[in-house]
């Protein structure tokens, strides 16, 4: 997996105790650095691979922009300009950049709506060590030691107290506004979110170690701007790009893991199976194809896997994954900015759906939905969707994550509240268990 990604000036260091350098690393990094994007895929087994271990710390350069500023165009020159691999993160509201399409609710935790590095360091990981790229040209001479030397800090209770949760009559209102607008035609499908917000004095990096250590997710990400945090263990990837091979792998389906080998098996059974779970996965497959088709050569979309039920630690999931190759009478940026926001989080028609869901839902999605991941130099890619998510305003000691589903004329209102509480599970029981 990091053969796409590292360069060619970085110096491999043995570590047999990888996991306890990479949590002091966090740790060092988060008292010592303004900016960090940590992705990991912690080896899950997936088509087209997970996300590879990766440190990105700091920034020699910096790209932020908002979606006014024509922020993939300024992308397409920043990447261009850059001469190593950079990270970051695009936010759902540049949407607004891409379609005629307006904001107006309030945000609860704000980044930019569209966030790079260029790192001034880079560790990737693997089994028995890790590359550092840069490392000549860091100021900290001493850094690996200091790495080394930190402690780690002895874990602190979570003290969380609720702001604002969606009452559940309120979140079967906007459900059946929904259906409403399905039935006359304007939509068929939407992905409804819903926003809770706490106050709370978490730990980001504790925070971020427990939940991918109880949740392990193929797409994971912890990001740091100032004082704000991306807290993500997601099981959903965006885009990716390998030498021109576009792969995208939309979820829509989510159950829960059984309590033995045979209800697992049975539900398993039960999602493959459901027309509706099928019918919502297939609907955004289609969406997702045309995205894909206007950067494609022509005749290389592809339905690779449809409705393929992966298990994870604590849900089973209904993935489905389409490829393509991208045309060069287009630059990758293209295929990024036709593709966004991800069908699996709008609906369809795509347009008519983030109207809909713009109006019903009570705040700004802000970055929730968006993305985080790389670019390398030669152009190849790999992002996320922001999805099981906590973000957290450190100065604030505000905190809010999202959970939705999609919802289509056959949806029930209860399934999908139910739904909803699965997917929050894995936040919830970090900030409200020991409570």
């Amino acid at each position: 997996m990091l053969n796409n990604v590292v360069s060619n000036n970085a110096i491999y260091f043995e570590n047999k105790n990888c996991n306890i350098f990479l949590e002091k690393l966090l740790h060092y990094s988060n008292l010592n650095m303004k900016y960090i994007i940590h992705i990991d895929g912690f080896d899950i087994p997936y088509l087209y691979d997970c996300f590879p271990r990766i440190v990105a710390l700091g920034s020699k350069n910096l790209l932020q922009c908002h979606t006014t500023d024509s922020a993939f165009e300024k992308l397409k020159s920043f990447q261009k300009n850059a001469k190593n691999t950079i990270f970051g993160m695009l936010g759902y509201n540049l949407k607004n950049d891409i379609e005629d399409l307006t904001s107006t609710k309030e945000t609860t935790i704000r980044f930019p709506d569209l966030f790079f590095i260029e790192p001034e360091i880079i560790f990737y990981f693997d089994k028995n060590g890790f590359y550092l790229d840069n490392f000549s040209n860091f100021k900290n001479e001493n850094l690996l030691i200091d790495i080394t030397n930190q402690t780690i800090p002895m874990e602190v209770n979570i003290e969380s107290k609720i702001i604002y949760k969606e009452p559940k009559n309120n979140y079967f209102d906007s459900l059946n506004y929904l259906k409403s607008k399905i039935t006359r035609g304007d939509i068929y499908e939407a992905n409804y979110c819903v926003e809770n917000i706490i106050e709370t004095n978490l730990n980001p990096v504790e925070f971020y170690l427990k939940l991918t250590k109880n949740n392990p997710m193929p797409f994971s990400s912890f990001v740091k701007i100032d004082n704000k945090y991306i807290l993500c263990a997601s099981p959903e990837r965006f885009l990716k790009n390998t030498d021109n091979h576009i792969v995208s792998q939309p979820i829509k389906g989510t159950a829960k893991r059984g309590n033995s080998e045979q209800e697992d098996i049975e539900i398993i059974q039960f999602l493959q199976d459901s027309e509706k779970e099928r019918a919502e996965n297939t609907m955004i497959v289609d969406l997702v194809r045309n995205d894909m088709s206007h950067t494609a050569k022509d005749g290389s979309v592809v339905v690779e896997e449809l409705c393929k039920v992966y298990t994870f630690k604590n849900v089973h999931q209904m993935i489905s994954t389409i490829t393509s190759t991208k045309s060069k009478n287009f630059d990758y940026i293209e295929t990024i900015k036709h593709c966004f926001p991800m069908g699996s989080m709008t609906g369809a028609p795509k347009i008519n759906a983030m109207q809909c869901i713009d109006f019903i839902e009570h705040t700004n999605r802000g970055i929730f939905s968006g993305c985080v991941g790389y670019i390398t130099p030669n152009g190849d890619f790999d992002f996320n969707v922001i999805i099981r998510t906590l973000l957290y305003d450190n100065e604030k000691k505000i905190a809010s994550y999202h959970v939705g589903s999609a919802i289509t004329i056959d949806s029930d209102n209860e399934s999908e509240y139910i739904e909803c509480g699965i997917k929050s599970s894995a936040i919830e029981k970090i900030l409200f268990d020991n409570n």
